[in-house]
């Protein structure tokens, strides 16, 4: 157990617990919850055999097999749900782990097989909510893609559908709204007195990169980073600035007298930044919807002869599929796109040849493990310390095997 506790701060996990801890996994989020409450019960294990025989009784979960929670929110014929909880969550200190972007989850509707729509999902969270009833300690919501946070802001007559979901959670009784790589973390001040964290995994995505491929040079001469647009500038400058590279952006310039599928269509990209002849070309955004703005782009870099083209997004949708990713990949546009397992990612996107995906499950458990002893999070929420760590080791590993950098 030594190995699972040193990648992280040891006393995080040997100091009084705010309660038992309780995981319930919402439908979609299975897999992920799974591995979740694995690395959980790994922690358990190393602190059943560090604390005294007379204070195991603070580790928290302790007589249970594990801290997966039964739930369930069944539908009638005519769509109306409920939500079903068939363990006691009594004083627990609940975590609720919830993928509005499941739309591979259906339910029966008039005969019918439904998706499950991010309303859906959302209706379900505060269905299981309800049926806690107030008896758990402390609830916290574990929303990777954060429910409406797409409408993050009004500029017209228009609804605030986040703000709106943030407060009634709130209202709700939920203590904690934990997200990743929020479109906007201004959001959060919808619920001022609130607990919200919007956490990067940039160190995850990297190392997945790093993992996968092993003759990177990441320094100026050979390597820079690209904002995709304006809107992803700070994450990309995040990056620049953590693995001291230089960093070029484009700007999106849109038709604003016509709106296509809710938004001004983009008429070109346009870029701002120093030459990348040559070099290999890292690119970063949140959200990776239908992907034809990145394939955009990635054929404005290899127009200005950049070398290899790596795209990375926090959540990878692919609402129109991946087939022009994979004409994009054939023809040396793209040569991979890295994301997480957050969200619902199809088993062709898995199995495509591009893509990476980053298991974001261990991060997790660490961040309940450490909210659950009610200690800071600062460390995780800073990765720029084992972003330099792993770069030292992904150098050494370089050198000691002698591969040849591209």
């Amino acid at each position: 157990m030594t190995d699972f506790v040193s990648t992280w701060n040891e006393e995080s996990f040997l100091t009084t617990p705010v309660g038992p801890l309780g995981l319930i996994s919402m439908r979609g989020t299975e897999e992920l919850g799974g591995k979740v409450n694995q690395w959980l019960l790994r922690w358990r294990e190393h602190t059943e055999e560090t604390f005294a025989e007379d204070d195991m009784s603070t580790t928290p979960g302790q007589k249970r097999k594990d801290f997966l929670i039964e739930t369930t929110c069944p539908r009638f014929g005519n769509g109306d749900g409920k939500g079903l909880i068939k363990d006691s969550v009594r004083g627990l200190d609940l975590y609720i782990l919830c993928d509005v972007g499941a739309y591979n989850c259906t339910f029966d509707m008039y005969g019918q097989k439904v998706p499950m729509s991010p309303d859906d999902h959302f209706m379900d969270l505060k269905r299981t909510i309800a049926a806690v009833g107030g008896k758990a300690k402390r609830i916290t919501v574990i929303m990777p893609l954060l429910y409406g946070g797409r409408q993050h802001r009004r500029v017209a007559r228009e609804s605030l559908d986040c703000a709106m979901a943030l407060q009634e959670l709130e209202r709700m009784g939920v203590s904690n709204i934990i997200t990743f790589d929020a479109h906007d973390p201004r959001v959060q001040n919808a619920i001022p007195e609130g607990g919200f964290e919007s956490v990067m995994p940039s160190y995850q995505i990297f190392k997945a990169l790093l993992g996968r491929e092993k003759n990177l040079s990441v320094d100026k001469d050979h390597m820079m980073i690209v904002s995709p647009d304006e809107g992803a500038i700070d994450r990309n400058i995040f990056y620049a600035s953590v693995l001291g590279l230089d960093m070029g952006m484009f700007y999106k310039r849109r038709d604003y007298t016509r709106i296509v599928n809710g938004r001004n269509p983009i008429v070109a990209h346009e870029y701002m930044g120093d030459s990348m002849e040559g070099k290999d070309v890292f690119i970063a955004d949140d959200i990776l919807s239908s992907g034809e703005s990145i394939i955009d782009v990635a054929r404005e870099l290899k127009k200005r002869k950049a070398n290899r083209v790596f795209a990375a997004a926090t959540f990878a949708l692919f609402t129109g599929g991946i087939d022009l990713y994979n004409k994009a990949y054939e023809e040396g546009v793209i040569d991979r796109v890295i994301s997480t397992n957050l969200t619902y990612c199809t088993p062709e996107l898995k199995a495509a040849p591009w893509f990476i995906q980053a298991d974001m499950s261990k991060f997790i458990s660490y961040i309940i493990a450490t909210l659950n002893h009610d200690r800071s999070l600062s460390k995780l929420l800073s990765p720029s310390d084992r972003i330099h760590s792993l770069m030292s080791r992904y150098n050494r590993e370089q050198r000691d095997s002698g591969i040849r950098l591209v």
